[in-house]
């Protein structure tokens, strides 16, 4: 079995932002020459998520309203952990978008459902961020 690790950099420009990491997973997987495995992409920031879902920007702004209903990110005192930070938000959206996302590779191909694709999710930007991308298979 092989294994292929590499980390993405982003820019995120933006408090939240959704970035279609799609392109740059296969980017990988065609560098790791892996045809059958797994890929595993995880946001190696605790306040950002990996997801799978549609590139449709009805959905992206429905994530936005959903999320800040669930944890506004204001007024910043509601939360114990905003002390020193003001992102206490932000590390329940990412709990709530999840960690990570494990995908099949068949044939060297990422193996989606339709109109299935990779994001990162950040929810407390305007600073330099990063992605774990782990590729195991033969």
């Amino acid at each position: 079995m092989k294994s292929f690790r590499k980390e993405l950099w982003f820019n995120v420009s933006q408090r939240r932002q959704l970035i279609n990491i799609t392109s740059q997973v296969e980017e990988c997987l065609q560098e790791s020459g892996i045809r059958e495995g797994l890929v595993l992409c995880n946001a190696m920031h605790i306040t950002a998520s990996v997801f799978i879902n549609d590139d449709e920007s009805g959905l992206h702004q429905d994530y936005e309203d959903w999320l800040e209903k669930l944890a506004p990110e204001k007024p910043h005192s509601q939360y114990r952990h905003n002390t020193h930070e003001d992102n206490a938000d932000a590390h329940l959206k990412r709990t709530i978008m999840g960690r990570e996302a494990v995908v099949a590779v068949t044939d060297g191909k990422l193996d989606f459902g339709p109109w299935e694709q990779i994001f990162y999710g950040e929810f407390d930007g305007m600073r330099r961020k990063r992605i774990l991308v782990k590729i195991i298979g033969e």
